[in-house]
């Protein structure tokens, strides 16, 4: 039987050498910046374009199946021998404040990050600068995160590395996630948007678009995308048929119900309060 490591090798090996990146090097070369698991690009479809050998490269990591112990204050760990949480933070250009938050490795923090306790950032994921990840947030594997982005309380940002080619959770540049919320499966939230508290997106649910009176939809094929500026909270719709109208049933949904503007921005300032 073919184990996971040869699975993953195959993988490497079997690309062209200018797409092939060595998994011995990748997490160094994550964390710097110097490549991303998903990158912008205007001629790509949505205007990213995933990394399928980044991705695959991390894989080829986890394939080792080796664990080790690590100890950090009060805090111990025991993972993966070779991915394990980022022990480089102290004196950094960021902010991660005490009190139970892991950095995993191969996980890129620009300068001026916030990150609350207890929060975590997985391997693959970048955070874009001066963006605050608060407390009980999950930045999921490979995710994409934007400057001058808000995660409030907690949020999760769904992590997305297989398969290799599946775009993750992306979260452009000053948009500001509400409590609670959870962005899944390869959703794409354009930049300046604002997701109300309590908002679950998947890469394949319906966005109702009040403004334009229009329904996006994600496929599985075309994972959904939030347009930029737009304000998006939790609504709901009467589910149909006979057994759900006795019983008042309905289903919840997300509704973007307007463009964002200066009332808005407004009050989603707090962040620069608190710094």
């Amino acid at each position: 039987m073919t184990s996971r490591l040869e699975l993953v090798e195959e993988r490497v090996s079997s690309r062209p050498p200018s797409e092939a990146i060595d998994p011995s090097t990748v997490l160094d070369e994550l964390e710097t910046g110097r490549i991303r698991a998903a990158e912008p690009d205007p001629a790509a479809p949505d205007g990213w374009r995933v990394r399928p050998d980044v991705k695959t490269a991390i894989l080829a990591c986890f394939a080792d199946n080796a664990t080790v112990d690590w100890s950090t204050g009060p805090f111990a760990f025991r993972d993966r021998a070779a991915v394990p949480p980022r022990s480089d933070l102290a004196g950094g250009p960021w902010r991660i404040v005490p009190g139970g938050t892991a950095i995993r490795r191969g996980a890129c923090l620009g300068s001026g990050v916030v990150v609350m306790p207890p929060s975590y950032v997985n391997v693959g994921a970048w955070v874009g600068a001066r963006s605050m990840v608060d407390s009980h947030v999950l930045v999921g594997s490979c995710a994409q995160i934007g400057a001058d982005v808000h995660l409030a309380a907690g949020v999760t940002i769904g992590g997305v590395l297989e398969p290799p080619g599946a775009r993750p959770v992306i979260v452009e540049d000053g948009v500001f996630v509400g409590a609670g919320s959870a962005l899944l499966e390869g959703v794409l939230v354009r930049s300046g948007a604002v997701i109300g508290a309590g908002v679950t997106l998947t890469g394949t649910s319906r966005l109702y678009d009040l403004v334009r009176e229009r329904v996006l939809q994600g496929t599985a094929d075309r994972r959904l995308v939030v347009p930029a500026g737009g304000v998006v909270v939790p609504g709901a719709r009467r589910i149909a048929g006979e057994f759900a109208r006795e019983h008042g049933l309905s289903a919840a949904v997300a509704l973007l119900v307007k463009d964002r503007d200066a009332g808005t921005s407004a009050r989603v300032a707090l962040e620069a309060v608190l710094r």
